[in-house]
């Protein structure tokens, strides 16, 4: 696909590390760590091309599609097509991302029409965009949960607003540096055991999911797209299966990235209760990333999120002490959740904007497919 003095297409996903299209994956990996640490002010968030390989290698579960636009012989800027494995579902998640220097030449808004049109084909009416948004000044732009706000002069912001999305939420990103002193770790530990109380225990484990707890954690994954909140984005139900869970595990094991889980056992059903996971680089110069954490309704009320991060964050100091930061990102109504990242230390290091888009052209795309016009 031509235009002007760039050119886009999609980028292959290679098998393995080092295999066919490693080249191109690897930069635009390299486009989106450039673009964060621009936004963020810092490389801790980077990820290497080895560990996001595994997330685009299940597309049978979690579909994902990269293209790259390129210019003057280099990769300058990406995207990202994410969907749910379900063809009926009419959502799909965007990610645009072009290098600063490359900015205001239009490839950004060439890269959002690729994805929009693969939409429109595939009748994925709803779309979703998660976009950092740096301190800017002048006026903001509330999101509509009475809940934090964006620079309305930035250019994502209107970038955005220009093509028609709405913002539905605020996100914060967090930081925690490490190591957490030992003592305050055993002293809230005991808080939260005792708020818990006997019908509580916590078990830990890392890499793979014991067999035992496999089905249990199918469904906190798939509680974790209906039980977070998610505003106005009106985000779908994405199912979780033993064999999808068993499927993605053993492909994110063959990455530098560890799993290290902790879960909420309520004694007297047998059943998990909550979890939480953390994802440890193989770089210990880059930040450890709060991944899922989840208490089912029924179960909250009893600490147990605070419980869980207190115990896996133990863990993490104990078998990998070399890690400095741990990094992670919330709702900004999510009162809940900031409570407890705030009170274990977490300080704010960044917002994202979740905005959210319901296209008609979807609409006459599928019409036009069913009448054969």
């Amino acid at each position: 696909m031509e235009s002007r003095a760039f050119t886009i297409d999609e980028v292959g996903i290679p098998a393995e590390a080092g295999g066919p299209g490693w080249a191109d994956f690897a930069a635009t990996v390299e486009v989106r760590n450039r673009v964060e640490a621009h936004a963020y002010g810092t490389g801790e968030l980077a990820q290497s091309a080895e560990e996001l390989l595994p997330a685009f290698l299940t597309p049978e579960h979690s579909p994902r599609r990269v293209f790259a636009a390129r210019a003057a012989g280099a990769i300058v800027g990406r995207a990202v097509y994410e969907t749910l494995a379900d063809p009926t579902s009419a959502h799909a998640w965007f990610t645009v991302e072009v290098l600063p220097g490359w900015r205001g030449r239009g490839i950004g808004t060439a890269l959002a029409r690729v994805l929009e049109a693969l939409a429109d084909t595939e009748q994925r009416r709803t779309r979703v965009v998660y976009a950092v948004s740096p301190p800017g000044p002048g006026e903001r732009l509330a999101a509509p949960t009475g809940f934090g706000s964006v620079p309305l002069a930035n250019p994502e912001v209107r970038f955005l607003l220009n093509r028609g999305y709405r913002l539905e939420q605020v996100e914060r990103g967090s930081r925690l540096q490490l190591p957490v002193d030992p003592a305050f770790l055993a002293e809230q530990l005991a808080a939260a055991s005792a708020a818990a109380g006997a019908d509580y225990a916590v078990l830990s484990w890392s890499g793979r999911t014991p067999q035992r707890w496999l089905t249990d954690l199918a469904l906190l994954y798939t509680r974790m797209s209906t039980d977070a909140p998610t505003a106005g984005l009106q985000e779908p139900e994405d199912p979780w299966t033993v064999e999808r869970l068993q499927d993605e595990q053993e492909v994110y094991a063959t990455g530098p990235r560890l799993a290290l889980v902790t879960a909420a056992l309520h004694r007297p059903s047998g059943r998990l209760a909550g979890f939480t996971e953390l994802s440890v680089p193989g770089d210990p110069g880059r930040a450890v990333s709060q991944e899922d954490t989840l208490v089912l309704r029924e179960h909250r009320g009893h600490r147990l999120g605070m419980l869980m991060k207190l115990v896996n964050l133990q863990q993490l100091t104990r078998e990998h002490p070399e890690q400095r930061t741990v990094t992670t990102f919330n709702a900004e109504e999510n009162r809940f959740m900031l409570d407890v990242n705030e009170a274990l230390g977490f300080t704010p290091m960044g917002y994202e904007g979740a905005w959210r888009k319901v296209s008609a052209a979807a609409d006459s795309a599928g019409s036009s497919a069913r009448t054969g016009s």
